[in-house]
């Protein structure tokens, strides 16, 4: 085998997928510049995924389908939170259930599934998590004593695509690809969000130093004004994130997130400081005030959380109770994934994951259209 050449072998000694690297260093297939390859992307010779995922519609369509969302004429205020979960309320064989259920597509040793908001990648022991029910899943699957790993995925409080692969050589190959692009600065992710407020812009790129501190017993994503040396080595890190506006009106935002670097909380800490913080974040958005009309930043280290505060008129729209706004899902969706082509020259792959029925939903009362 060629230095120069990467390859995943499944268990048949077939040569399934193909890396470019040169002395050490990944090679890009295409350098994604921010927004790139939002279009239609040529359908490369991808083994693991085949055109149903690579197409990426195909995939979004056929789950919408399937779940009957697609029939829907309007929101449906009985449920107005429908499609979330929460691991306290389930057991392991239906967590398992429904995870098989949320499955995009299969193919060799990956695994792309729509994982829903409210489940933890990990916990602690005994706790119920994406970690703790992977060999349950691998079985469910079909894939025997070859157990699942977590290649790339959402958080709790984000609902959208997870990445998992049964051959732990393709799997690293895969999380090095995702280290090296961040690293140059490359998106590999996008995400849809519905933000309370318009951006002053309509896209844009978001710097912002930021650290973590514990607050009251929370902890809490501080953004820091022109971060020292010495804070940089304190754990202060200097995160960037670009933003698009896709659709706007009833005083919300429909927009495309592409994090550039990776923090806890980043994207929704980063729209907070832009004054149109995420629709359903209990979190920041009480940083976010309003006098006569005009919104301002309240100091981020005296300002605790709190349940995100709604005007009437918005609330009317969604067709929300105050009680019900109170237990508003975060708004954030991993909705686009790229992986590298099957060979160095190929444009990368995009896959892609159904937004969630009350995102969708959302969509609907506010008017804002996404294609």
């Amino acid at each position: 085998m060629e230095s120069h050449q990467l390859w995943a072998v499944n268990r048949r000694g077939q040569a399934l997928l193909r890396l470019g690297r040169v002395e050490g260093k990944f090679q890009r297939a295409r350098e994604l510049k921010p927004w790139q390859g939002q279009g239609p992307v040529q359908v490369g010779e991808w083994p693991f995924l085949g055109p149903s995922v690579a197409s990426g519609e195909v995939c979004c369509r056929h789950q919408q389908q399937r779940r009957g969302s697609s029939k829907r004429s309007g929101p449906r205020d009985d449920q107005p939170f429908s499609g979330l979960l929460r691991p306290e309320n389930v057991s392991r064989e239906e967590l398992v259930d429904v995870l098989r259920a949320a499955v995009v597509d299969q193919k060799g040793p990956l695994v792309t599934l729509n994982k829903p908001l409210g489940l933890p990648v990990t916990g602690k022991p005994g706790e119920l998590t994406l970690l703790s029910v992977l060999p349950e899943l691998s079985q469910s699957l079909g894939l025997g004593e070859r157990e699942l790993q977590v290649v790339r995925a959402s958080g709790k409080e984000t609902s959208g695509l997870v990445l998992l692969s049964s051959c732990p050589q393709t799997a690293s190959h895969l999380q090095k690809f995702f280290t090296h692009s961040q690293r140059a600065r490359r998106p590999t992710v996008t995400y849809c969000a519905v933000t309370d407020g318009i951006p002053a812009t309509s896209e844009g790129k978001i710097q912002a130093a930021l650290k973590l501190e514990h607050i009251d017993g929370v902890n809490l994503v501080v953004p820091v004004k022109s971060p020292s040396r010495k804070d940089i080595l304190e754990g202060v890190k200097r995160t960037l994130s670009y933003f698009r506006v896709v659709a706007m009106g009833s005083g919300c935002a429909l927009v495309q997130l592409q994090p550039l670097t990776a923090f806890p909380s980043q994207l929704q800490a980063h729209m907070a400081l832009q004054l149109c913080p995420l629709l359903g974040d209990h979190m920041y958005s009480a940083r976010v005030a309003t006098v006569l009309g005009q919104r301002f930043l309240l100091p981020a280290e005296s300002t605790r959380p709190q349940r995100q505060v709604l005007d009437e008129a918005l609330l009317r729209r969604l067709h929300l109770t105050p009680s019900q706004a109170a237990q508003l899902p975060l708004h954030l969706h991993l909705h686009c994934l790229y992986l590298p082509g099957a060979r160095p020259r190929d444009p990368p792959i995009k896959l892609l994951a159904p937004l969630p029925s009350y995102f969708s939903r959302t969509l609907h009362c506010l008017g804002l259209h996404y294609q």
